[in-house]
């Protein structure tokens, strides 16, 4: 089954299609080795309360480069708005704008890029008082769990969804080539990976990465890259990066329950290098 089905990330970039498709005023995240009662206790383990509270930390983006736009989401991790995404949002952009979930709308400017490990950190321009979401602990959660993912599937803001993590430690290989990434965006959106030792969609080329996902089958759709996946406590414990999709329309590209998120644990050990300026 995993051979025959096909890893489309969560996120528009150049038309969505069959193959992986890459779907601070304080420096202090909000961020913990242990689950925080993050939903107030009235809500504690509701869907609805997880969105309640942590919609507020998620956002938009909407990043233009010369191989055309893609359509991702953010969490925020400091009140003066630092943004935790995908690598493959931001690649190569060179204009950058961030709508938050009350409407509100801000150019950013790429802080730290890590294409190894799919991430990067954005900064807001001028803001200030954003919620900023809570940073969990990965390597807490287990198969079974019940989890929430945020984000703007096809452009559909703060749209929330649920389900459970199916998967620890699932391999997924990607390309970290920016120019292929921007040369298979301008052919249709199609994006070369690896999987269970098989290729798709062309050759992924000599510069690869690998990184252990989260699995999940929360419903992920493109769009929802660079998201939030989130524990029944509020605490963000994945960003969400990827999905399968057996379909090669971008019109009928959507969620067949097998969704991956980057680990936070992950996340939180990169930031010193994104806030550093990295751009590997």
């Amino acid at each position: 089954l995993l051979v025959a089905v096909a890893i489309v990330a969560a996120a528009v970039g150049g038309g969505t299609a069959y193959g992986i498709q890459e779907l601070t005023g304080s420096d202090t995240v909000a961020s913990s080795s242990t689950s925080t009662n993050v939903v107030p206790s009235s809500q504690k383990g509701t869907v609805s309360g997880v969105a309640k509270a942590v919609s507020p930390s998620i956002v938009e983006i909407n990043a233009t480069s010369n191989a055309g736009s893609s359509t991702g989401s953010g969490v925020i991790i400091t009140d003066d708005g630092e943004i935790i995404t995908n690598n493959h949002v931001v690649a190569g952009a060179s204009s950058v704008k961030v709508t938050t979930n009350d409407g509100k709308q801000y150019t950013a400017e790429v802080v730290g890029t890590d294409s190894k490990k799919d991430l990067a950190l954005i900064k807001l321009e001028n803001a200030s008082g954003l919620k900023a979401a809570t940073l969990g602990d990965s390597a807490g959660i287990g198969v079974g769990d019940q989890v929430v993912a945020i984000g703007s599937p096809e452009g559909l803001t703060g749209t929330v969804t649920s389900g459970i993590v199916s998967a620890l430690d699932r391999d997924v290989t990607v390309s970290t080539d920016e120019g292929q990434q921007q040369q298979q965006q301008r052919q249709g959106g199609q994006w070369p990976f690896e999987f269970g030792g098989q290729q798709f969609n062309g050759d992924t080329g000599s510069s690869t990465t690998t990184y252990k996902a989260i699995q999940t089958d929360a419903s992920l759709n493109p769009g929802n890259s660079g998201g939030a996946l989130i524990d029944m406590n509020g605490n963000i414990i994945g960003i969400n990066s990827a999905m399968y999709s057996a379909t090669e329309s971008s019109a009928s590209a959507g969620s067949v329950g097998l969704g991956f998120a980057i680990p936070i644990n992950t996340v939180k050990a990169d930031l010193p290098e994104l806030r550093a300026g990295a751009s590997n």
